[in-house]
């Protein structure tokens, strides 16, 4: 009846008709020229148009647009699908189209609009789609002025096209009765409360989809009678309803008509429904992520014969019954992230129809040969998908049941504890297009086998214990290998240099093997490698060749890192895509830092832990007027030099800026202010001078910042806790900061690190620093580490994580993988007074405290028991005195104290912990008591000593003292002077005092107090 413009029509389209199509087109944005056909005077042969082959009447325009891609690598990719588009707005013409029986505007992009009111006037559709299509606001209710429909598809939202509609009633869909087909899913329902009374009144209705729509669809009034006698297919998915001992809808399970039902994300958390027995004619249900609590699947539900498809996925079941095995016409079986545990139950040789079996994230916790056997006889004859990821299965994979599957296209086995040699007969299955075998326990060589896997598309083996040489026969006929995932294992690459490889990679990671003498040439021919990860190899000293900087124009990932790469850098002009991530930290190049084209979209960049040299002026600012893409920079430890440039303005998008231990010199300049996406920043251990920028506190987004051991000075601006709200890491160590600690600084109640030692500081400890609520927590505020998400890339996140160097226990380290443990004070080598303010005990959730070497007076506050998680504490070289608080002998975790060189006295108090210290933790006060006497007793060691100072006193002892004075003197300012003046040698005494001199330094000290107390008590007569 009908005929398109493919194909020759009897008679031209309606001249008026035409007219209104040519005006559709005048509204519409066609960036890629879909309507390019549209031209000439028989609209029947244009594109998207179809007309009665008698009449010539236009009956249906479709206009829909491409699906959208399952995932976006690039903002290339992005902007090259939108402009596919069509957008723009809908003309009023279209009404004069008065035959139009079917019109499909989908997956295109309106820009928010509303759905046109008019569309309500079509009087003759029955088929009308403007899914996905970027329309926004509220559906109007004209649309039920259409009698006619069949078919109604309004559902919204697209991942990259905005829209998302609403509708505050639905009785206007009550007209539309000769309805078959309705999806409004991801229309915002909330306010619809009549949705069930409505649906209901559908006589015809076939298909009913409201996923997404906020429904309550346990609280629904009541109906006299479920007329959805025609339904089939319902979807009522991801509504997360939530309410305690809720299960499954009852009138749901009356709809006998059901033959899919679709429920998933709702958390019903009761248990499964009996009444799920009602539904004889399913054949698909999907109750995944419902949080569903009961102990075993009901044997109602094994007694669903025509169920194909049944999806239980990610809820909290624990046993699965033999019963399992009446399912006989399941085609596909999914339980996996449940908590399944003990065996499988034997269903080889009933489930005969099974095609795919998703396990994985359960406890079965058997072998993996229990496994084969459970499944072995029919369904090993047709089984394609055996998904066991993460089930704490062990054990062999025997060779004789591997080939027992022969219809497998895909295993993954990955991150159980599997054992043994990868069976060669696992090489034999020619139907695989994908195996999983990675994070388990493998070893021994990749079988040749593999070779002959010609439909092979991904490989994974990485994280085993796989050994030997990798040759050109383990890929002889992978024509179809588009991912390679091998790395961390001990293999060798060992390939002719002029091979060829069969296949084209997008994802190649070879980490950690042995690639060689000479850089593999082959990866030349990889022209469209997306990621390539070839860090940490075992290879010596191999040059990059020029080539391969600019060897593929697709890649979003590279990783040479932790390698013994080496050689310069040329311009890099057209590798990768535009959101290339590049690591190439702890290698050997060398030279000035490499300039990059503007053609090439670098996102993020990690150069640290090289040799490079010179300037990064021609790096920074080579485009001076070209915004710049760049979100993340890491030149940490290397040999840079010069002034740090003053053109930061145009990397507007830098998040993580790393320049540490380079030699910059120079104010830090007054652009950095400009950086208004910044989260973390790190300029230790340069040459830096000048005063804390002002401009900084425009970087209101800064997580962590890190100055210390510059030559900063001045003091520290109260603005920090009044502008830069998110800190939660502050180090300002070693630098020339004075005056006052700011009390301002109390506001920022997420910060977990102050370190602020080495400075010139004094005034008295702020009370309000009770206020660091993330330092009173017990709890881990963040767990283990700090990372930033960097881009997403073949289905997963790749991360940066924060670094930082503290002193703890005396030594100075780099934390990084557990920096978002560490909640950490350090205000020590200060001239900081007063009392310790006892507010500081609130915070019970620090594992370092370090307040030493400053002019504290006052006692130890009783509450610094409370302090419970310290694990290192250091009050020494202070004014402190009274008592050690009893308080302090239950801190269980303290593994490092420091209380030497105060004014204490008393007993040291009893208990396991605080006598497990060593003297040293105590000595240069009058304290007594184990560890540093046996007892207090009068008898004890206290008398001794001053009978045996009293005898000396008749001594020569003033010539004495000024010669070893003069000579202390002399031979204290040669080195410390020094010291002064040169800042390297400075930073390397103190880390060398930190690590090895503790016990050279307390002699010393312990000697020149006991001579100021003879000379004291000699002169006074004593």
């Amino acid at each position: 009846m009908f005929c398109s413009g493919n194909n020759s029509s009897v008679i031209s389209c309606i001249e008026t008709e035409r007219q209104a199509l040519l005006s559709l087109k005048q509204d519409l944005y066609d960036p890629s020229n879909r309507l390019a056909s549209w031209v000439g005077e028989d609209c029947c042969k244009w594109s998207g148009i179809i007309c009665h082959n008698i009449t010539g009447h236009v009956r249906k325009l479709i206009l829909k647009g491409p699906p959208p891609p399952p995932y976006v690598e690039s903002f290339a990719e992005f902007e090259a699908y939108k402009k596919t588009l069509l957008g723009g707005k809908i003309s009023p013409a279209l009404l004069n189209l008065k035959h139009l029986h079917h019109l499909d505007l989908s997956n295109n992009d309106f820009g928010g609009n509303r759905i046109p009111k008019f569309l309500g006037s079509l009087a003759s559709l029955r088929y009308l789609n403007i899914s996905q299509a970027g329309f926004d606001g509220m559906i109007p209710h004209q649309i039920g002025n259409l009698t006619n429909l069949r078919t109604l598809d309004l559902h919204g939202y697209i991942n990259y096209v905005n829209g998302y509609g609403y509708a505050k009633n639905l009785q206007w869909v009550t007209h539309l009765s000769s309805l078959r087909y309705l999806d409004l899913s991801h229309v915002e329902l909330h306010h619809a409360s009549e949705w069930m009374e409505v649906t209901n009144s559908l006589p015809s209705l076939v298909v009913l989809r409201l996923s997404y729509c906020n429904l309550r669809i346990n609280s629904i009034p009541p109906i006299h009678r479920i007329n959805f006698s025609t339904l089939a297919i319902l979807d009522l998915s991801f509504n997360y309803y939530y309410s305690e001992n809720t299960s499954i809808p009852k009138w749901v399970c009356n709809i006998r008509s059901l033959t899919s039902l679709d429920l998933r994300g709702n958390y019903f958390i009761g248990p499964i429904s009996e009444g799920i027995q009602n539904l004889t004619s399913l054949t698909h249900l999907d109750l995944s992520s419902s949080h569903i609590n009961t102990s075993s699947i009901p044997r109602s539900l094994y007694g669903l014969s025509r169920l194909e498809s049944l999806n239980l996925r990610n809820n909290q079941l624990s046993t699965i019954s033999s019963d399992i095995k009446n399912l006989t016409s399941i085609i596909s079986l999914d339980l996996s992230y449940n908590e399944l545990e003990g065996k499988l139950p034997p269903v080889g040789t009933q489930l005969c129809k099974l095609k795919e079996i998703h396990l994985s994230g359960n406890k079965w916790n058997q072998s993996i040969s229990q496994v084969l056997d459970s499944l072995c006889g029919c369904v090993s004859d047709r089984l394609e998908v055996l998904d066991m990821y993460s089930n704490h299965l062990f054990g062999r994979l025997d060779r004789s049941q591997i080939w027992k599957f022969k219809a497998l296209t895909q295993i993954d086995l990955s991150s159980n504890s599997i054992s043994g040699p990868i069976p060669a007969s696992l090489g034999n299955v020619s139907s695989l297009r994908s195996v999983d075998l990675s994070y388990n326990h493998f070893d021994g060589s990749l079988p040749e086998s593999f070779g002959q896997l010609t439909k092979l598309e991904g490989l994974y083996i990485s994280n085993n214990y796989l050994e030997g040489t990798i040759s050109e026969a383990h890929f002889a006929n992978t024509i179809k290998l588009r991912v390679l995932d091998a790395s961390d294992n001990q293999l060798t690459l060992d390939l002719s240099p002029n091979w060829i490889p069969p296949f084209q990679l997008g994802g190649l990671s070879l980490g950690s093997w042995n690639l060689g003498p000479q850089f593999p040439i082959w990866l030349r021919s990889q022209e469209h490698l997306t990621y390539l990860d070839i860090s940490n190899i075992r290879t010596d000293a191999i040059v990059v060749p020029s080539w391969f900087w600019n060897f593929s124009a697709q890649l979003t990932f590279l990783n040479l890192s932790h390698s013994h790469f080496q050689g310069r850098i040329p311009y890099i002009s057209k590798i990768g895509n535009d959101s290339l991530e590049i690591d190439l930290s702890y290698n050997h190049f060398e030279g000035p830092l490499p300039c990059i084209s503007s053609k090439v979209k670098v996102v993020g960049i990690d150069l640290s832990n090289n040799n490079f040299s010179g300037s990064i002026s021609h790096f920074l600012c080579n485009k001076p007027r070209e915004l710049m893409d760049l979100q993340r920079l890491r030149l940490a430890n290397n040999q840079l030099s010069g002034q740090l440039p003053d053109c930061w303005s145009k990397w507007l998008n830098l998040s993580i800026l790393n320049l540490s231990s380079n030699k910059f010199s120079g104010n830090i300049p007054s652009s950095m202010g400009s950086l208004i996406s910044l989260n973390s920043l790190h300029l230790r251990n340069n040459n830096l001078s000048g005063e804390f920028p002002m401009s900084l506190q425009n970087c209101t987004e800064l997580f962590a910042l890190d100055i210390g051991e510059n030559n900063l000075r001045g003091s520290i601006p109260g603005w920090i806790g009044s502008r830069l709200l998110k800190m939660r890491i502050i180090s300002l160590r070693f630098n020339e900061f004075y005056g006052h600690l700011p009390d301002q600084l109390c506001a920022l109640s997420s910060l977990q690190i102050l370190d602020v030692s080495y400075n010139n500081l004094s005034g008295r400890i702020p009370r309000c620093f009770n206020n660091f609520s993330v330092m009173a927590q017990t709890s881990d505020y963040y767990t283990y580490g700090f990372y930033y998400n960097l881009s997403y890339d073949r289905g997963r996140y790749m991360t940066f994580m924060e670094e930082l160097l503290l002193v703890m226990k005396g030594r100075a380290e780099e934390y990084n993988t557990i920096l978002g443990l560490v909640k950490s004070m350090d205000l020590s080598s200060n001239h900081l007074s007063g009392h310790i303010p006892s507010e500081m005990t609130s915070l019970s959730g620090l594992i370092s405290l370090n307040l030493s070497n400053n002019l504290l007076v006052g006692e130890i506050p009783n509450q610094i028991g409370e302090m419970k998680a310290l694990l290192s504490l250091d009050f020494s070289l202070n004014l402190l005195s009274g008592e050690i608080p009893q308080s302090m002998s239950t801190m269980s975790f303290l593994s490092h104290l420091n209380l030497s060189y105060n004014n204490l006295t008393g007993m040291i108090p009893l208990g396991t912990q605080l006598q497990s210290f060593t003297a040293t933790s105590f000595i240069g006060n009058n304290l007594c008591g184990p560890p540093l006497t046996p007892n207090c007793n009068t008898s004890g060691g206290t008398v001794e000593k001053k009978n045996i100072e009293d005898e000396d006193c008749g001594l020569s002892w003033p010539w004495f003292y000024i010669g070893m004075g003069v000579g202390f003197a002399a031979g204290f300012w040669g080195v410390c002077g020094a010291l002064i003046f040169n800042k390297t040698w400075r930073y390397t005494y103190f880390r060398f005092l930190d690590d090895m001199t503790d016990k050279i330094y307390v002699v010393i000290a312990i000697k020149l107090r006991w001579l100021h107390q003879k000379l004291r008590r000699c002169y006074n007569g004593e």
